[in-house]
């Protein structure tokens, strides 16, 4: 058809990788007919739309791609596969009932929906390899790429004629903006299991009962004793001296590092004019005049400023700007402040944002800093470059001494300047000295055989580590005394849920028998709170959010909800005040809420269409599904 991509740079390609994966992959992979990956007869097929073959690689690359994304919980995959397919399926379907209702787009409107999408990257030369390798990466060629976006087209037309006739009525409007803006207030008791804690006992006996119970549950993990050697850029930057002639000749060789263009200090007053009519524009200028007539009259520039000027950045400054190089700002604006001598005010500046009155406090002429001035800052940094190769240098000389002799760690150390300690029965995962937890090192440390030592590592703070494994303890199970401490925290757990749920049965009891939310407070020592004013979808303040109380929005006042389990508390309500919607505000939100029920309804025909398209092809035999391909597919992604 055509080509139109052209070689941009680093950011333009990146927007480029990311516009091809929406188009060829998020919407339009479930329309690829024999797609990436598809061609391989032997791949396990789940099901089969209009001919058209949907593999189980294709189904898993899309999970794949949400699990990158995180746009799904890894533990539950398993659950959304037969969603993952039924969209396959019912997106196929619409396409093939599409090509058979005669729907047709031209080659010119594909063109041009390419285009539209690709916004940032047409114009200029096209360059067909460019194109080519993008669209290679995604697994697409050039017609499958263009031949995706005309069935997405068609299938979007299809959607229209589904959609035509959708109305949503004044009266629906009028239902959604009560039930999204009608308000309660309720009065709740809320407790969790950790109250009762503190009425827990825990005797001796019970510990050890347990623990004999479940001794398979405790283990003591393998532990190592190891010695670390840490080179410290830190450690050896402090010991490196040295003379002007080597910071002067770093100075030399900066070029124009320090060179630095003219500046000026400026402070402002801004009467805006952005999206004023042109009646106001007239009114803004006048109070300009006005002030900058006061300003010249000997008035308080900062006052004046803090008072009138419509730059919110630098209004409660007195109207201070700080200071600006050529470049940083608009035409206008920089003339007039770099032509002004210190001191000085200049008469109104027009620019796009209005009428300013600037002032330039004070101004700096062009320079280069001199060496004395930068001496300290490139004295730390040739510093820094030489501790730097040293330490690499003596990273690598040291761990090959250490390699040869792994029981002198302490003395080697010595010899090349390197910080050592030594570390005994460490778990892995623990943070160690100098260093902190470096993952990369514990899994060294923690994967090395006894005398091993371990490749260098780099460390925050510009350090480099190894290590030596001088002993190791495997896993075993572990003793009481151990672990008396998880012992006693996993009975005084289990002790306070059941109290817990004594007492809200207790609570429950106490509510059906009519008891006010006073009494239900005394019996588990709480206090009766109040909450804000919310609506269903809002916040209770202190409880949780409005949907756990939807049923209160349809009762009278002195009604009760509960006990509920709301994040591990336990809450029973009482319903204090509803608040009307106030149909006032209805005008001003009346389109948001159009769009939005127009989208619900939209969703749930599409839904509707699609089910009863796809199960009018099962009847035809256009839709095939291969159940135990499916099931043998969610059963790879269990645990």
């Amino acid at each position: 058809m055509f080509d139109f991509f052209r070689s941009r740079d680093k950011a333009a390609r990146t927007v480029l990788t990311v516009l091809l994966g929406m188009v060829a992959l998020s919407m339009v992979t479930y329309l690829v007919p024999g797609g990436p990956g598809s061609g391989n007869p032997s791949e396990t097929v789940v099901a089969e739309v209009c001919g058209d073959k949907i593999n189980a690689a294709e189904v898993q690359r899309q999970l794949q791609n949400q699990l990158r994304n995180r746009n799904l919980p890894a533990q539950m995959i398993q659950s959304y596969i037969p969603e993952f397919i039924n969209q396959f399926v019912a997106e196929r379907a619409s396409a093939c009932h599409a090509e058979e209702m005669g729907i047709r787009v031209t080659e010119e409107e594909v063109a041009n929906a390419i285009r539209s999408m690709l916004p940032q990257i047409l114009g200029g030369g096209y360059n067909k390899e460019l194109y080519t390798g993008f669209l290679r990466e995604q697994g697409l060629t050039i017609p499958e790429f263009e031949a995706n976006v005309a069935k997405q087209m068609r299938l979007n037309r299809l959607r229209i004629i589904v959609m035509e006739g959708m109305v949503v009525g004044p009266q629906e409007v009028e239902e959604e903006f009560r039930r999204r803006n009608e308000k309660i207030k309720v009065e709740y008791v809320r407790f969790g299991a950790d109250k009762f804690q503190s009425q827990v006992k825990v005797t001796p006996e019970e510990l050890q009962t347990y623990f004999n119970a479940n001794r398979t549950m405790y283990r003591t993990p393998e532990k190592r004793s190891f010695e670390i050697l840490v080179a410290s850029e830190d450690r050896f930057a402090a010991n490196i001296t040295l003379d002007d002639n080597l910071i002067r000749q770093a100075y030399n060789n900066a070029g124009d590092r320090y060179r630095s263009g003219e500046r000026v200090k400026v402070r402002h007053i801004l009467v805006s004019t952005a999206g004023k009519s042109a009646d106001d524009a007239k009114k803004a200028e006048a109070k300009a005049n006005d002030l900058l007539a006061k300003i010249k009259g000997g008035g308080d520039f900062a006052k004046l400023a803090q008072e009138n000027s419509d730059d919110p950045g630098s209004k409660d400054k007195g109207g201070e700007y700080g200071w600006m190089s050529k470049g940083q700002t608009v035409a206008n604006f920089e003339s007039t402040a770099f032509s002004l001598k210190k001191g000085d005010i200049s008469g109104l500046v027009k620019t796009e944002y209005g009428f300013h009155i600037i002032q330039t406090l004070d101004r700096e002429d062009a320079r280069v800093k001199p060496f004395e001035e930068v001496k300290g800052e490139l004295a730390a940094e040739v510093r820094k470059q030489r501790a730097q190769s040293m330490i690499e240098s003596a990273a690598e000389q040291a761990r090959a001494e250490l390699v040869k002799s792994p029981g002198n760690g302490a003395a080697i150390a010595a010899k090349f300047g390197l910080a050592h300690f030594s570390v005994a029965d460490a778990a892995s995962g623990g943070p160690l000295q100098e260093v902190g937890l470096v993952q990369e090192l514990d899994g060294a440390l923690f994967s090395a055989q006894k005398g091993g030592v371990t490749n260098l590592v780099v460390a925050p703070g510009n350090k480099m580590v190894f290590g030596v494994v001088n002993n190791i303890a495997p896993p075993r199970p572990a003793e009481f005394n151990e672990v008396e401490s998880q012992v006693r925290s996993a009975v005084t757990a289990g002790k306070t849920a059941e109290l817990a749920a004594k007492r809200q049965k207790e609570v429950e009891e106490m509510v059906k028998q009519g008891a006010d939310l006073k009494r239900v407070a005394a019996s588990v020592g709480v206090e009766v709170k109040s909450s804000n004013d919310f609506t269903r979808d809002g916040a209770a303040e202190g409880i949780g959010t409005g949907t756990h109380f939807t049923e209160l929005f349809g009762k009278e006042p002195g009604a009760m909800l509960g006990p509920m389990n709301i994040s591990d508390q336990t809450i029973v309500v009482r319903l204090v005040a509803k608040t009307p919607a106030d149909l006032g505000k209805l005008a001003a939100e009346r389109d948001t809420i159009l769009a939005a029920l127009k989208s619900r309804r939209a969703q749930e025909r599409k839904d509707l269409f699609e089910d009863g398209l796809v199960a009018k092809m099962v009847d035809r035999g256009k839709v095939k599904l291969n159940q135990d391909a499916i099931r043998r597919l969610i059963d790879s992604y269990r645990g």
